[in-house]
């Protein structure tokens, strides 16, 4: 048996105990503790914008329960004017603790107040302090406790001196003999004033002050201390008898101002809302391209009808008269609404007059006088074009064209007193692009009456407008028609409710109408190149000038009220233009004659016959010979009679051919020498 040798292993020598690297283990922990800081570190920093958000949010918690807890202080209350400027104020409302002469006394401190200009200052433009006084004030009286919301100031109307208060306190009362000085929780509120004579300058009063009365106590001023003011106030809830200016209309219409865009926007609206009686055209274009927009208004617009009469009413001459633009809006609006609601004034109105409505004829100057709103901007700011033309003054002087003749003989055998010709270099004379475009205007439709609508007095002016030079005599400062003007003009002013209140004098002086609030321009204000005289003198149109108010600008919540006072007197003038004789003139084929002279007896002016052969002649009631005259036909007079009833009585006629065109051509033939005519001699006895 194989017994296997024994052999012996021998075992793997190793070491009982690991080896291990220590300098790995330095690094190791050095790592560790490295990793250890930087969470650490990113630990506490994290803390710290937790801290610093939480912090924050806390702040912004506690900020705004502080300003939870802050009454926010008010935003100034837009209130309207309390009615210096307007007059609605009256001068027992307006006292001063002095003044400098008996023409600057407090009633004269209503801002735009204009100055005399005369050498002893009869009329001041503005209320002037004693200077010798210690203390000076200007009050304003509501009559009740009203919310006045600030103030408008304004230096002296003057052409020589710069006097305006350039700092000034405000103080309250309600019995007149308290006061109580506005402050502003550290001292005295010191409002500052004007920097020229001319800028109004607002300050307002947040929150608003209830009180009866406020005073204007200067502090500092340029030259003598004069001012002009408005006072902003607003109704308190409780007062039930209301502001004379818060209307409530009993129409409903529009009661805004109208920049450019938003009247075309108007008109349209009109011409949509009445297509078949209303047409909107322009006359003409501004300096600037703006349009000058007109509405007709009538029961076929777009032609002339024979035997009906045209009318139009303008606005805007004056870019800062902004009341006449809005009452012609006014207008627009109330006769398409009332015709379509069949009032019968409206439509017997409408259907028997050709109506044009020209709101705006210097839109480039309005709207530079709607950029500085109803009380901001000065006397003079919008008034005239951008070339610097003043339009109701800057027709051709047909005037001194008629007396010029007049007072050679030669009217009317060689210069006629109707339809004068204009100077043969007009066009290039000083004419603003738009008076070239009235004239055209004018010359293209048969107009018959028209009024121009402007603003800073109270009353209506009727041609002449401009003074015969040399001559005082009264009646050379009158159109033949002089009686025919004056009853116009008072079927405008004594239809208004208001405007015959002269008892106070005018706006801005004494009363020059004699308590009926009508005058002759050229005995109160004469110009020259009026385009009331033009239109007399060139065309058969009567036009008169219908100064709306004192304030030319009025705030717009005011309109309401001017409408309700002008709405009967704008409706009442239309009407006149059925006043008199109308007729038409045709040949004995029944062919109507255009261009013939229609006389009246007694009265040194004529009117022409349209293309039509139609005519009207705006006449008193009474008994008239009138007489129809034209080239080749033979004249032919008729007695017409004018009645009180409404409507032009009918006054036609028919002309004959006459020889005169074969007895000028033998004339001619014979070189304009007399004929001799041959006579048969006598029979010798």
């Amino acid at each position: 048996m194989f017994i296997p040798e024994e052999t012996t292993i021998v075992p793997f020598l190793v070491s009982w105990y690991e080896e291990y690297d220590y300098s790995d283990l330095a690094a190791k922990r050095q790592e560790e503790e490295e990793e250890r800081a930087r969470k650490e570190e990113e630990r506490a920093r994290k803390e710290k914008e937790e801290k610093a958000e939480r912090l924050r949010k806390e702040w912004e918690q506690e900020e705004e329960e502080r300003l939870r807890k802050i009454i926010a202080p008010p935003q100034p209350k837009n209130c309207p004017p309390l009615g210096l400027e307007s007059h609605r104020v009256e001068d027992d409302q307006l006292l001063a603790s002095s003044q400098s002469h008996l023409g600057f006394a407090p009633q004269r401190g209503r801002l735009n107040m204009q100055g005399s200009g005369d050498d002893v200052n009869t009329y001041g433009g503005a209320w002037c302090a004693e200077p010798e006084e210690a203390t000076h004030w200007f009050e304003v009286d509501a009559r009740r406790e009203v919310e006045f919301s600030g103030v408008i100031t304004q230096g002296r109307n003057s052409d020589q001196l710069e006097d305006f208060v350039s700092s000034y306190h405000i103080a309250f009362s309600n019995d007149s003999r308290d006061w109580t000085v506005l402050h502003d929780g550290y001292a005295e509120w010191l409002f500052y004033g004007n920097v020229d004579k001319d800028t109004p300058v607002m300050s307002q009063f947040s929150p608003p002050v209830v009180a009866r009365y406020i005073r204007i106590l200067p502090q500092s001023w340029n030259g003598s201390l004069c001012l002009r003011a408005e006072v902003l106030a607003c109704q308190l809830s409780s007062d039930c008898n209301g502001f004379e200016n818060e209307v409530n209309a009993s129409d409903e219409l529009d009661f805004r101002h109208h920049n450019y865009k938003d009247m075309r926007q108007m008109m349209k609206v009109i011409n949509e809302e009445c297509p078949n009686i209303t047409r909107i055209y322009n006359i003409g274009k501004s300096s600037k391209g703006l349009k000058m927009y007109a509405m007709e208004i009538s029961d076929n617009p777009g032609e002339h009808e024979t035997g009906e009469p045209e009318f139009r009413y303008t606005a805007g001459l004056h870019g800062n008269e902004v009341l006449g633009r809005e009452l012609l809006l006014l207008l627009m609006q109330f006769l398409c609404k009332e015709y379509n609601d069949d009032n019968p004034r409206v439509r017997r109105l409408v259907d028997g007059v050709r109506i044009h409505l020209v709101p705006s004829l210097n839109p480039d100057a309005y709207e530079l006088a709607y950029e500085m709103g109803s009380e901001m901007g000065n006397w003079a700011l919008g008034h005239w074009t951008e070339e610097g033309y003043d339009i109701f003054e800057n027709f051709p002087d047909l005037n001194s064209i008629l007396w010029g003749a007049e007072d050679r003989g030669w009217v009317p055998r060689l210069v006629p007193n109707h339809h004068i010709q204009l100077p043969e270099n007009f066009l290039n004379g000083s004419l603003a692009v738009e008076t070239k475009a009235i004239i055209s205007w004018m010359q293209r439709n048969p107009f018959v009456l028209g009024a121009n609508l402007q603003g800073g007095e109270k009353l209506v002016a009727y041609p002449f407008d401009m003074q015969r030079p040399q001559i005082s005599v009264r009646a050379l400062r009158e159109t033949p028609d002089d009686a025919m003007f004056r009853w116009l003009a008072m079927s405008y002013a004594h239809s208004h409710p208001t405007m015959t209140d002269t008892y106070r004098g005018s706006c801005h002086g004494e009363d020059v109408t004699g308590g009926q609030a009508i005058t002759n321009r050229a005995s109160w204000k004469p110009v020259v190149g009026s385009m009331n005289d033009f239109s007399y003198l060139h065309t058969n149109c009567f036009e008169l000038s219908i100064f709306l108010g004192c304030d030319k600008f009025p705030h717009e919540s005011e309109l309401p009220l001017e409408w309700e006072n002008n709405r009967e007197a704008l409706l009442s003038f239309m009407e006149q233009v059925n006043r008199g004789i109308k007729g038409l003139v045709r040949d004995m084929e029944g062919n109507p004659l255009p261009n013939v002279t229609i006389t009246v007896e007694g009265i040194r002016h004529d009117v022409k016959t349209a293309a039509g052969g139609d005519y009207w002649r705006l006449l008193n009631p009474g008994e008239y010979r009138v007489t129809a005259k034209a080239d080749g036909y033979t004249p032919q007079t008729r007695l017409c009679m004018v009645g009180y009833d409404s409507g032009a009585s009918p006054c036609s006629f028919t002309l004959t051919k006459s020889n005169w065109d074969r007895i000028k051509q033998i004339m001619i033939l014979n070189g304009k020498r007399p004929i001799r005519i041959v006579t048969r001699k006598r029979l010798k006895k």
